[in-house]
């Protein structure tokens, strides 16, 4: 049956979902014990896992191999090896391509490695970030297809790993042997070790054996079928399969060609084929045949493709609306434009020819190979400038594309005024925001009259439009994102092939004009993150939209009248329910085609005569993500509840949110078996409620949360159903008359984060075995005094405003990181903290507002990076219990007591008045801050950059210090009562709020 389905044309929807099926089903097969035995996986993660004898603090190994041979594909499953992923604190993976640039490299590991947003920092700054973050840490650091040998860059990207815990590895994929000594230069060395470094051993991959290649080819080429079905195919395939050299990457793209022609003749033809032949050494001759062998539209969508950088992440939509702009994508009878792109864009994966991202299936990328290919093939026709190469560029380019720096001058397009019939203007930027040259608006995009497809995201300085670009007739795809715009021109307007306008993240732009009806060809229009206050009325003439995004406008209230007039609208995330006639909750039930995210605002205006059925969401199969919210100030309870009735989603929804709901109790349908694919629910601010749904039959449900309930004061099993919940993160925050949590017959085996915040009332038990819990989070529950659940493989626990006293012996095997504040009760909430042992992982404490801490012994951390100590004003003494001769009101560290620490902070506790010396570090400069207790008056710290941040009497830095280049003071009264306050080689001194 399957067999017939790949003989038929053209290919259904039904069968390229088999393709993906199969595509997901390879993935799983392609472990290297089928593609090349495990000898090469074995070879690296014994490597990883050995100690290393280079004097290196980092050690380091290349794997060599030609393009295409599967050295990518061996770093990720030596990454995701079980043992790789047990014998590292941290992993990160980065491509580099030909482009080694320092700043977005820096930035792409601290993103790996769990950074939340560095994108305004310098590179220095990034610098110091990803140091504190990497410092004590064991490592590990793969760098996919690395072709640079620059020293100075190579130094520069690998300084922040000077710190890095010994045992830490460094994986780099080339093809090009000669990056090796420079890499092997700028590896740190270990100061603690003398020995001499040795060569650096290099890992050759080659190529797969002819058999096993075989095997590879002929999963893709008969989808996994025996190929004894096909004699007539069966030899032909043997002999293409040896044509592919034993690289994996020509086998699975020609088996992935040939499954789509189950014709003898046709495979003849590819196996006799000139290309295998063919002089161009750059480009792999199977790789040339699968181009070769794809229909016309294909061919020409796939060309365009050159246009992106090398391994640069792009999403569906992105390129199919650019596919659109360029007219590559051709009606065909009554079905729609946008359908019909997305069918290529399947079509070209199923093929191999694009691939989804290591870490986002909706994120896909070109192996650099189908690159290369893309752009000879797309030949003059396209141009990605590179530096300031402008002058190269032909006059037969159509497309264009660079990447942005912080500022673009004008000299940067110095000589593309050349390309009269360009068609394509598209910067791709790695940051949030750069500048451009004004006159690029002024005096070069007007030359330009054939522009289809025009970007000028992410230029900051963009505050207004030229009206040059009204007078782009053929534009039909203007992207402005994170543009400073206050308000779109009219001109604009009159763009009337204008397909695509995005104006996310243009936090400035208040609205819109109020003919952008006028635009009858636009089908996606994007105002994610914007100050819009209101759209035109105009809006609903616009009959040929796609796509409306709305999400995050936060001064949106309501949408114009007759929004159900846009028929063919496929995606609308947000929908506000109306007062006036018109726009109310039935015009939503008019949107037929809606999918994806869905979010239907003020669902306390849907009238008594109304009811939400209306809106017809059961009848919405491919909405996923659903969002209805209520003022949360009801009149009407019971009517809110049989509004809530009558909104009953499609049983396939995923993710479900219930905010205000002013019902007394929720229908029945809420916690339903019929939903079985819900992994997502939150249940928020519904006051009137007296109880919560039974949510054990959602057997697919992994995350809940419950918010802002006032009258729920008992939390029954019924909530989880009895036996095994299979909740993996679960949240109540904000349950004002919560008082106790009854969780008889309930396990928790796979949760792993829990948080109870803001709930004043709440006492009893808590689950008393959490076997999977990594993350504990009490705020501010004061009456919740029984003790902590039992969590083995905890390793992040914050504790705030509560009178429990802790005993912390029984979370000492990984636990990373300890938050208490505001703890009154008489007993210190480290009781017992001393007792955690020296094995310990615990490498960050923070102490806030803790009225019992008067001692604190820190002799058994020796991994903590990180202490704060705030707001304690009984704390008398940091005491390191391995010194007798201690003074009251004084911290002592040894020089052995704390060999990681990269960061302490002692503020606001009035007793502690002094601080010995700290001793410098044996290795080269740091950077170190320190904050100090307000009576504190002396210091004597031997690092390389000192920042006092407190509101201190007086301040004293005695000689001699470790050389500084920084001095920060902030809120110091009298900061210069004493000489000497000055450390040696000052170059950087800092004030603020100073007197005196």
């Amino acid at each position: 049956m399957i067999s017939k389905m790949l003989s038929m044309k053209p290919m259904t929807s039904s069968m390229r979902l088999l393709m993906k099926l199969c595509d997901w089903r390879w993935k799983l097969a392609l472990e290297p014990a089928l593609i090349r035995g495990e000898d090469d996986q074995e070879t690296i993660v014994k490597l990883l896992l050995s100690p290393d004898a280079n004097g290196k603090t980092v050690g380091a190994i290349p794997i060599v191999g030609m393009g295409g041979v599967g050295k990518t594909t061996l770093s990720q499953f030596v990454l995701n090896d079980s043992r790789v992923q047990k014998g590292f604190d941290l992993k990160a993976w980065v491509c580099v391509s030909v482009d080694f640039d320092v700043h977005k490299l820096t930035k792409d590991i601290l993103m790996e490695v769990g950074s939340q947003n560095c994108d305004a920092k310098t590179l220095n700054g990034l610098h110091q970030e990803l140091e504190e973050k990497l410092k004590g840490k064991k490592v590990l650091l793969v760098l996919d297809d690395v072709w640079s040998s620059d020293q100075s860059r190579w130094d520069f990207l690998l300084k922040p790993f000077k710190s890095v815990a010994e045992g830490s590895k460094l994986i780099v994929t080339t093809r090009n042997e000669n990056i090796v000594p420079a890499m092997h230069r700028a590896i740190p060395r270990n100061q603690n070790k003398e020995s001499s470094p040795c060569p650096i051993s290099i890992h050759r991959l080659m190529g797969l054996t002819e058999d096993i290649c075989w095997i590879l080819f002929k999963e893709h080429a008969f989808n996994g079928e025996d190929p004894r079905e096909h004699p007539d195919l069966q030899g032909i395939s043997r002999q293409i399969a040896s044509k592919c050299k034993g690289l994996p990457l020509a086998a699975k793209t020609l088996g992935r060609l040939l499954c789509f022609e189950r014709n003898a003749e046709k495979w003849e033809e590819i196996l006799k084929s000139h290309i295998w032949e063919s002089p161009n050494d750059e480009i792999i001759p199977a790789l040339q045949l699968s181009y070769y062998y794809l229909p016309p539209h294909l061919k020409r969508c796939f060309a365009f493709c050159s246009i992106y950088p090398k391994d640069y992440r792009f999403l569906k939509e992105d390129l199919v609306r650019l596919w659109l702009a360029e007219g590559l994508v051709q009606p065909k009878g009554c079905k729609e434009i946008v359908k019909l792109g997305e069918e290529y864009f399947d079509d070209l994966l199923s093929r191999s020819l694009f691939q989804r991202s290591r870490c986002n299936e909706s994120v896909f990328v070109m192996h650099d190979l189908i690159n290369d290919l893309a752009k000879v093939v797309s030949g003059e026709f396209s141009f990605t400038l590179v530096g300031n190469y402008s002058s190269k560029i032909s006059g037969r380019v159509r497309h264009l594309s660079f990447s942005t720096t912080a500022y673009d001058a004008l000299d940067k397009f110095e000589g593309i005024d050349k390309a009269q019939v360009l068609r394509t203007f598209l910067p791709f930027s790695h940051r949030r925001s750069s500048r451009v040259d004004s006159k690029l608006q002024h005096d070069l995009l007007p030359t330009f009259m054939r522009l289809r497809v025009l970007s000028l995201a992410p230029y900051q300085n963009v505050v207004q439009l030229h009206d040059s670009i009204g007078r782009l007739k053929h534009l039909r795809y203007l992207d402005l994102t994170a543009t400073s715009l206050k308000k779109l021109p009219e001109f604009v307007c009159s763009l009337y092939n204008l397909q695509t306008l995005l104006l996310d993240s243009c936090m400035c732009l208040v609205e819109l004009p109020n003919s952008i009806g006028n635009l009858k060809n636009l089908l996606f229009l994007r105002l994610h993150w914007t100050a819009i206050q209101s759209l035109p009325e105009s809006i609903v003439n616009l009959s040929n939209l796609h796509t409306l995004v709305l999400s995050e406008c936060k001064n949106l209230t309501e949408l114009p009248t007759n929004m159900g007039k846009l028929t063919k609208l496929e995606r609308l995330t947000d929908f506000f329910v109306g007062k006036q006639s018109g726009s109310g909750i039935e015009d939503l039930g008019k949107l037929q085609n809606l999918q994806g995210e869905l979010r239907i605002w003020n669902l306390q205006n849907v009238f008594p005569s109304q009811d939400g059925e209306t809106a017809k969401l059961l009848d919405k199969q491919r909405v996923k993500e659903l969002e209805l919210r209520w003022a949360g100030d009801t009149e009407d309870s019971q009517h809110e509840r049989r509004v809530l009735e009558k909104l009953k989603p499609h049983k396939d929804v995923k993710r479900l949110s219930i905010i205000g709901f002013g019902g007394t109790r929720f229908p029945d349908w809420v916690g339903s078996s019929s939903f079985p694919k819900i992994v997502f629910l939150k249940l928020k601010g519904c006051n009137y409620c007296t109880s919560l749904p039974p949510l054990g039959q959602l057997v697919s449900l992994k995350e809940l949360r419950i918010e802002a309930f006032d009258l729920i004061d008992v939390v029954f099993p019924e909530l989880f159903g009895n036996g095994e919940s299979k909740i993996r993160i679960l949240s109540f925050e904000d349950m004002k008359e919560w008082r106790e949590w009854n969780s008889d017959g309930v396990t928790f085996p796979l949760l792993q984060l829990l948080q109870i915040r803001r709930c004043p009332e709440l006492r009893g038990a808590l689950p008393g075995h959490l076997p999977a819990l990594e993350e504990l989070c009490i705020d501010r529950c004061p009456l919740l005094m029984a003790s902590l659940p039992r969590a083995p493989t905890i390793r992040q626990m914050e504790l705030f405003d509560t009178s429990r006293s802790v005993q912390l012996t029984k979370y000492q095997s990984g636990m990373l990181s300890l938050m208490v504040q505001k703890f009154h009760s008489q007993n210190s909430p480290l009781q017992g903290i001393e007792h955690i042992g020296v094995s310990t992982t615990l490498d960050k404490i923070e102490v806030h507002c803790c009225d019992s801490l008067k001692l604190f012994q820190p002799k058994s951390f020796p991994n903590l990076e990180i202490l704060h100590i705030w707001d304690s004003p009984h704390l008398e003494s940091l005491v390191d219990l391995n010194t007798s001769s201690l003074s009251i009101s004084s911290l002592h560290i040894q020089s052995l007591s704390f060999p990681n620490l990269s960061e302490l902070c002692v503020g606001h506790c009035s007793k502690l008045k002094s601080l010995p010396q700290v001793p410098a570090p044996s290795s080269s400069p740091c950077q170190k801050r320190v904050l100090l207790p307000p009576n504190y008056s002396h210091l004597q710290y031997g690092v390389a950059t000192v920042s006092l941040h407190a509101a201190c009497n007086g301040i004293y830095v005695s000689s001699p210090l470790f050389p500084a280049s920084e001095l920060v003071i902030v809120m110091m009264w009298n900061p210069f009562q004493r000489r000497h306050c000055c450390p040696q080689l000052l170059h950087h001194l800092k004030f603020g709020v100073l007197k005196n």
